[in-house]
């Protein structure tokens, strides 16, 4: 009976999102929202989930697993709420090179110490909240052991913290089992970049079906958190190697950036902790706080943190919709938001008979 439940409430908050959708196209048909296609992808019978993953996998096996996760997620963000863009970040990594497998959480190659880890690439070594999956999965193994894989607990880690950050929430399908590989050498070529540009950001997101609508909307996951320093330094005095600062940044954001990510206070090059896209918008404009559309609007302004993100106004066809997001009252990005990551979510999953379910997520479980 809890399961049915369960199923109905999705159903439920389903229905709901394209309800709220039809009225976002008001009157007429028409919409200051980018138009899309209907919201069909964001149903349990999406064409782009896999089909082997499935609601309440652990029903039978773990049925207290999402709780489980939920409880602990809660209790980890009453301390530290930058858990919330460190998983979504750790997520969007993870499933960005070779699928939602748990690949980047790997500590070990297999035994051999010659070979470089995912989380060792350059993109992937300022990452975080390997430690909060951790605690995580110790209570899933204290109360189910050996059940519930790493790539499950990220995808629910990660949709949950969203929520907790002001987010959106959307379904996440389960089933997911965990590589024994880890991938270096594609993370370091097919992440995308800091400085890439628009038509390189668009091409990488492409070649993992993504349109540029998708694309926009999964990029304003940056409006929580901050953007590192280490990501912004080059950006600020050695631009594409000129040894100039970017010349598209305005000066007198270009000296508030640099206030904010280098010490000032000695010829140091300590690099300070990074800057949110709340900060970038000024005190006198109404930015709201945590979840919003406040990335896009800083985009408007020219006042983007990384080249990349700057980069969605240089070509109409990602600049409108920036726009969009930014004009209404954030309905739009966040419909657009959940539905895109609950189609990350399902890249390249191990499902059945593949990968494996690693008690400990650092380490791959060995066969003999």
């Amino acid at each position: 009976m809890p399961s049915s439940l369960n199923i109905w409430f999705v159903l439920v908050v389903s229905i709901s999102v394209l309800i709220s959708w039809t009225s976002l196209i008001g009157e007429g048909g028409k919409s200051s929202a980018p138009s899309a296609p209907g919201f069909s992808s964001v149903s349990l019978a999406s064409s782009h989930v896999e089909s082997s993953l499935e609601y309440d996998f652990y029903r039978q096996t773990c049925p207290q697993a999402e709780a489980i996760v939920r409880s602990s997620m809660a209790r980890i963000y009453s301390e530290h709420q930058d858990v919330s863009p460190a998983l979504l970040r750790l997520f969007f990594l993870d499933c960005f090179i070779e699928g939602c497998d748990a690949s980047v959480l790997l500590d070990d190659s297999n035994g051999d110490k010659n070979r470089s880890i995912e989380r060792q690439a350059i993109p992937n070594k300022t990452l975080k909240g390997f430690d909060q999956i951790d605690l995580i999965k110790e209570e899933l193994e204290k109360a189910c052991p050996g059940v519930v894989s790493c790539a499950d607990t990220v995808s629910i880690a990660t949709r949950d913290g969203i929520v907790l950050a002001g987010g959106p929430f959307y379904p996440v399908l389960t089933g997911r089992r965990d590589s024994s590989h880890s991938y270096y050498d594609e993370a370091l070529a097919e992440i995308p970049r800091p400085d890439d540009n628009v038509t390189q950001t668009l091409h990488l997101f492409a070649l993992r079906g993504f349109d540029e609508r998708e694309t926009v909307s999964l990029l304003g996951g940056h409006n929580i958190g901050k953007i590192g320093c280490e990501l912004i330094e080059k950006r600020l005095s050695d631009f594409k190697e000129t040894g100039q600062p970017d010349p598209m940044i305005a000066p007198d954001f270009l000296t508030e950036m640099r206030l904010k990510c280098q010490d000032s206070s000695s010829n140091s090059t300590t690099l300070l902790p990074g800057m949110s896209y709340l900060q970038t918008l000024s005190s006198s404009i109404s930015s709201g706080a945590g979840f919003g559309t406040h990335y896009y609007r800083s985009l408007l302004m020219g006042r983007g943190l990384l080249f990349a993100d700057q980069q969605l106004m240089a070509e109409e066809k990602t600049a409108r919709l920036v726009r969009a997001y930014a004009s209404d009252d954030g309905s739009t990005f966040r419909m657009d938001f959940g539905r895109a990551l609950m189609k990350m979510s399902s890249l390249g999953v191990l499902t059945g008979s593949k990968g494996q379910v690693r008690r400990n997520c650092s380490m791959p479980v060995f066969t003999f």
